[in-house]
């Protein structure tokens, strides 16, 4: 266990001071292995890359697509085009707003946070490019509106976080309605606070808008230039459609972006040889984002073969107190451990799921409120900074630790751990 704490301190540790994830991560995980007695080298070649194959073998495809249509949109005009509209619909002056919105609408209609990401950061370059907001605040309001409320919070998300309690508990995705809107409304009013504030701070510092180093400016700055809203909003809402109405893989339904966002502004793309060098720079672009983040999941993977980890699990789900408080508390814990919301909730669930009902039945707290707990509590310590969505994210955005990750961290760590407080304490005082 001292080997586990170590290593996450050493991979948290060097990542914040801007050290690559993909030689810190196995750095760490040998940390791990060697107070867990186990033999180096097999830790490295077994375990850390068969996490790490297995994790670029499932979400490469989407990684890689997810990349491509936001290259697609990016050189089209159609983000900026969509970002104008939006700008004018809420004002520039509510970039950040503005970026919040659009990625908690995308997240809530079922669209993976990876994705997400990768169809958002043109968006939110225009508009912040447009307001002359500081770069290194866009990756906390993409975190915000993909991580936080619509993640955990907000009732009937198809989320795996909200999934999975539901499946265990046998509620429903949405479980405790009240709670969740209550706290998804609190997470998002005091994200906004804090970007607000950090934004002002910022800016009275001196700073504005930069352009990501050795990317040339996206798109074009009059919006007389751009294709119509409603044209360039068709493929995104494509993949939405796909995905959550007709129920097809998200791999597809991202195909059907790409070709989609091809064929509508070909003209735009004009030539053979433009299309090409959009696939290949968007293929190219997914590479770094998808193997930061199966590095982190390497670095799970030699946590989850130490004999200390069934001991932290033993320790985190034996907690003597409320029982909505154990459940907070261990998921939380587990949850930072893997750096994984969904793999926090779910090693907890496993082991206590029936406990919790039978605590449920003795206490006379409904289950609805014990699967909403669990959702908004896996939303905390997961986003610790050798989450792989937190990699993604930085990845993508080009940005490091040391210039965004306190705002990640205050609306997606902070913020919903607060949030997980005043839902035990509505959900004790018979709230659902």
């Amino acid at each position: 266990m001292l080997g586990i704490l170590l290593g996450l301190i050493c991979l948290a540790f060097l990542t914040y001071k801007g050290m690559s994830i993909l030689w810190v991560a196995p750095v760490s995980a040998l940390v791990v292995a060697a107070f867990g007695g186990m033999n180096l080298l097999d830790a490295f070649t077994g375990d850390f890359m068969r996490a790490f194959g297995g994790y670029a073998q499932s979400w490469f495809p989407m990684f890689m697509l997810g990349a491509i249509f936001g290259k697609v949109m990016e050189v089209t005009g159609a983000a900026e085009s969509i970002a104008h509209f939006l700008a004018k619909l809420i004002g520039y002056k509510r970039a950040i707003i503005a970026v919040v919105v659009i990625c908690g609408v995308l997240t809530y209609g079922g669209v993976s946070l990876f994705v997400v990401v990768f169809v958002m950061y043109p968006m939110g370059l225009a508009l912040f490019r447009e307001a002359n907001l500081p770069r290194k605040m866009l990756p906390g309001a993409i975190a915000l509106g993909a991580f936080a409320f619509t993640m955990t919070a907000f009732p009937g998300t198809p989320q795996l976080t909200n999934v999975i309690p539901a499946t265990y508990f046998g509620t429903g995705p949405m479980s405790a309605p009240v709670i969740g809107i209550i706290c998804g409304i609190l997470m998002f009013v005091l994200g906004i606070l804090w970007l607000q504030y950090r934004t002002k701070k910022l800016q009275s510092a001196g700073e504005v808008f930069d352009e990501p180093e050795g990317e040339t400016t996206a798109g074009v700055s009059n919006s007389e230039d751009l294709p119509k809203w409603y044209l360039a909003i068709i493929p995104p809402l494509l993949i939405i459609i796909l995905f959550n109405a007709v129920k097809l893989n998200i791999v597809v339904a991202l195909l059907a972006g790409v070709l989609s966002g091809i064929i509508i502004f070909i003209r735009r793309i004009k030539t053979f040889g433009n299309v090409i060098k959009t696939l290949n720079d968007g293929a190219a672009g997914s590479m770094l984002a998808i193997l930061n983040t199966a590095a982190g999941v390497g670095f799970g993977g030699v946590i989850r073969a130490v004999p200390g980890f069934e001991q932290l699990k033993t320790l985190v789900t034996g907690i003597d107190a409320s029982p909505l408080i154990s459940e907070a508390i261990a998921i939380n814990v587990l949850a930072g451990a893997t750096g994984s919301s969904s793999g926090g909730v779910s090693i907890v669930l496993e082991a206590l799921g029936p406990q919790f009902i039978e605590l449920a039945e003795q206490s006379g707290i409904a289950l609805e409120v014990f699967s909403r707990v669990a959702s908004i509590s896996a939303g905390g310590l997961d986003t610790l900074p050798q989450c792989g969505a937190v990699l993604t994210v930085l990845a993508v955005t080009k940005l490091t630790h040391k210039d965004s990750y306190i705002d990640i961290f205050m609306c997606c760590t902070v913020i919903p751990i607060s949030a997980t407080i005043v839902a035990i304490i509505l959900g004790t005082l018979g709230v659902v």
